[in-house]
């Protein structure tokens, strides 16, 4: 399924809904319902809330804005913080409306580049957008949020900024898609790119203000990694994992990456939280055959990464269909015992490796996924009450 329809499908569980109003979004956040001076205006943008003042600053189209990000947790605290400064200022914001619709920027497979926004703020020229991250940031020092990929992070707070549209205009992009826009430096429009990955315009120079953020920023790499990352397998919202080489042994790896406060799952749970207890669990079962080795768990920067054996295979359901004789017309007894003995075979790997994990750890609750010859076991133990309710 193309995930820009995901948000809609956590909307309704029986239908395709957006999430802009109380029975699709839930109940807003308490700070929509706080009193504004006379002549501000509150309205419903999408899945947003929109607070504009009485006398509307004068902002420029474009230019470097100001987000922040929150858990479920702390939004309130953050969302008051944000309102408590800009209202008495005349500055203009916009923030999400509800915990659910937070929830789902920042679940697992929201989309990359943005997730996490909770707050934005127009500055009305560079020297406000410094101001409002000074005092702003100060404020909020200490509070908790996930990095939005597509911005550069102020300090260690959870405020963020990007170059990018502060009016609706839009162009159509290099797929026939109708995108969101920027005037670049003749004063035609282009696609505002929202990729998970911080771009300065090529016709825009970056604010020294933000130079050493960028610069800390930039200081992260996997230079003195004793790993080699080689290609990418999969990304989603929690993270990526990639296919690497331990440079010390030779050895081909898998590397899987946990962002804090992002890719929550249904039970709230963020990437780093799960990539600890699969380390756990693969600790927890080595030797057992079938079980991938589990080599290192370490932090980069700010994510967290789970190094563990790289195994070659087919995941199960595409080898079953890439054998099963009966989509075969030509296909014969031959074939059909063939099949039967390779599904045996399967399954009484599973069986054994799964016997062997109960053997170990008892009545914990296991998920098993069949790659080649080998079997790929996540213990999922403290969700199996959870999941037996």
């Amino acid at each position: 399924m193309d995930q820009d329809y995901q948000p809609f499908c956590m909307a309704d569980p029986s239908f395709y809904d957006a999430m802009h109003s109380e029975e699709t979004a839930g109940a807003s956040f308490a700070t929509a319902a706080r009193p504004l001076p006379p002549g501000w205006a509150l309205h419903e943008q999408d899945d947003w809330f929109v607070v504009d003042p009485a006398v509307r600053q004068v902002v420029p189209p474009q230019g470097w804005k100001i987000h922040a990000s929150a858990t479920v947790d702390n939004a309130d605290r953050v969302l008051d913080a944000v309102w408590d400064y800009c209202v008495p200022r005349g500055i203009s914001f916009k923030f999400l409306r509800s915990s659910q619709a937070l929830t789902a920027r920042i679940s697992k497979y929201a989309p990359r580049g943005y997730a996490g926004k909770l707050v934005t703020i127009y500055p009305r020229d560079d020297a406000a957008c410094e101001q409002i991250l000074t005092e702003l940031g100060d404020l909020l020092d200490g509070e908790a949020g996930p990095y939005i990929l597509s911005d550069l992070r102020w300090n260690k707070g959870p405020l963020h900024v990007r170059y990018g549209a502060f009016a609706n205009r839009y162009t159509v992009d290099d797929t026939g898609e109708v995108v969101e826009a920027i005037a670049d430096e003749t004063g035609t429009l282009v696609p505002d790119r929202r990729d998970p990955v911080f771009r300065v315009p090529p016709w825009v120079t970056l604010p020294g203000f933000l130079q050493p953020h960028l610069d800390a920023r930039n200081a992260v790499t996997t230079t003195d990694l004793p790993y080699v990352i080689e290609r990418v397998l999969h990304f989603s919202n929690g993270g990526g994992i990639y296919v690497g080489r331990d440079t010390r042994t030779g050895r081909q790896v898998v590397l899987k990456e946990g962002r804090p406060h992002a890719g929550l799952d249904a039970w709230g749970h963020d990437a780093v939280r799960r990539l600890g207890r699969e380390h756990e669990t693969l600790t927890r079962l080595e030797g057992i055959p079938g079980i991938p080795e589990v080599y290192d768990l370490f932090w980069l920067g700010e994510h967290r990464f789970l190094v563990m054996e790289y195994v070659e295979g087919d995941v199960l359901g595409k080898a079953i269909t890439l054998r099963y004789p009966l989509i075969d017309p030509s296909a014969g007894p031959e074939r059909y015992a063939e099949f039967t003995d390779w599904a045996v075979s399967v399954h009484r790997q599973v069986a054994n490796t799964i016997a062997a994990i109960h053997e170990r750890d008892g009545d914990d609750l296991v998920t098993a996924l069949h790659v080649g010859d080998h079997l790929h076991v996540l213990l999922v133990g403290e969700q199996a009450d959870e999941r037996r309710a």
